[in-house]
């Protein structure tokens, strides 16, 4: 059995910058990905459907949007700089 996806990369969504924040939230993103389908050999077969469609690029954009929001929350929107 393959070892299990560490969604949260490093076990932590602080950063030290807002974009550190954002490439924080695209590993996320692609992790989810890879967990929700776990066969490299489908998301590879996959990836030209959503590369050429608008709506589902909209869609990806979508859910690095949502992570980020929480990520930045956590960080409590990096007052402290």
């Amino acid at each position: 059995m393959a070892d299990p996806i560490q969604l949260v990369p490093n076990g932590t969504l602080i950063t030290a910058t807002a974009e550190e924040g954002r490439h924080l939230a695209i590993k996320m993103s692609r992790l989810i990905i890879k967990a929700t389908q776990p066969d490299p050999a489908v998301r590879e077969r996959l990836r030209p459907v959503y590369a050429e469609d608008a709506g589902m690029l909209i869609a990806i954009g979508q859910i690095v949007a949502m992570e980020f929001a929480t990520i930045a929350a956590a960080n409590d929107y990096w007052k402290k700089l």
